[in-house]
């Protein structure tokens, strides 16, 4: 059994999948709002405990039976690069990645935990080379994190970035592709080759600016806002595509954001352009979003299904239906080897 529990600003969510052969099936699952900041806001013990209860109490409540858990930092407080090496072994590039590691990265490495996986070597590059995606989280925050799980009385099984975890549930193996998180502060934005995470940054352009725009626009306070944002999304034909109206700047804004991204990762990496966009995350379900996006990228964009390489029984299906998008990163890292 491998459970996933990851911890957003507005919701938290947790998976638990057994492994069976090549595919996986899903055990158990829970989502719950709650109101507490989460871990890298928090000075004080007595306010991780808030959070830990919330954890706890879905830990039970959705009936997982693992207790220990993988958890996913975000990816605001984390530092991504992709870095190239001349042809080196596996043990030079580790050696190597603690040297490189500070030069991109904004924190003394003494108090950073680096981590780095290989993703591809190259032998028609001339000279010959080695692609290494690093990831660096300060340990500070990955002590608050941890801490959280052990005051929930779970142990930790696992450290992973949110579009690591993205990129396992959502990603096919044999392309490329751009995926975008619509988490509550931010959107998160990745490349993912053949499986893997290429290139990721993070805009602060998400959820509540959403509901924000709709709330400014319309006049009406910002839960309901948030109601008509999630049922009538991007539409034109709703409410005199009001909501449409007030949506579309901040729309463009992220679909502006998607283009650069993808600009910066083919000139830098050489690669090939993304052939499709997968959304995901609570805003992902907006009516319209997923159309909106096409129109404006030009590639098809669908929203993610996290549950697509995981057997489901068909009444698990019906209860999961509305949420399946918040579950990304939840499955994501329940999926890690």
């Amino acid at each position: 059994m491998s459970v996933g529990l990851d911890i957003g600003s507005k919701t938290i969510k947790i998976v638990e999948l057994s492994k069976e052969g090549n595919t996986f099936r899903l055990r158990a699952s829970g989502v719950v709002a709650h109101k507490s900041k989460t871990p890298e806001h928090i000075k004080e013990d007595k306010e991780l405990g808030l959070l830990a209860e919330a954890v706890k109490k879905l830990h039970k409540e959705a009936k997982i039976t693992s207790r220990e858990v993988g958890i996913a930092l975000p990816e605001t407080q984390v530092y991504t690069r992709t870095i190239k090496f001349p042809q080196l072994t596996d043990a030079e590039i580790a050696s190597a990645v603690r040297w490189e590691a500070e030069q991109y990265i904004p924190i003394p490495v003494n108090e950073a935990i680096v981590q780095h996986q290989i993703i591809e070597r190259r032998d028609d590059t001339s000279p010959p080379s080695v692609s290494v995606l690093l990831v660096a989280a300060p340990k500070e925050l990955v002590e608050k994190y941890a801490r959280v799980v052990e005051m929930a009385g779970l142990s930790l099984a696992a450290v992973e970035t949110e579009l690591i975890a993205l990129v396992r549930s959502l990603a096919p193996e044999d392309q490329t592709v751009l995926l975008v998180d619509f988490g509550a502060r931010s959107s998160d934005i990745a490349i993912a080759r053949n499986g893997q995470l290429v290139f990721s940054r993070s805009i602060p352009t998400a959820g509540e600016a959403f509901t924000r725009a709709v709330s400014q626009t319309l006049g009406v306070e910002e839960a309901q806002a948030e109601e008509y944002k999630k049922a009538y999304g991007l539409s034109s034909t709703q409410l005199e595509g009001k909501i449409k109206g007030a949506l579309d700047p901040i729309f463009r804004l992220v679909a502006d954001e998607m283009k650069k991204a993808t600009h910066f990762y083919q000139s830098e990496e050489k690669g090939d352009s993304p052939s499709s966009a997968i959304l995901s995350g609570g805003s992902a379900g907006m009516p319209e979003a997923a159309s909106t996006l096409t129109k404006l990228l030009g590639i098809e964009v669908v929203v993610g299904n996290p549950f697509s390489k995981v057997n489901v029984d068909p009444e698990a299906v019906k209860s999961l239906s509305g949420y399946a998008p918040f579950y990304s990163i939840a499955v994501g890292l329940a999926m890690r080897e």
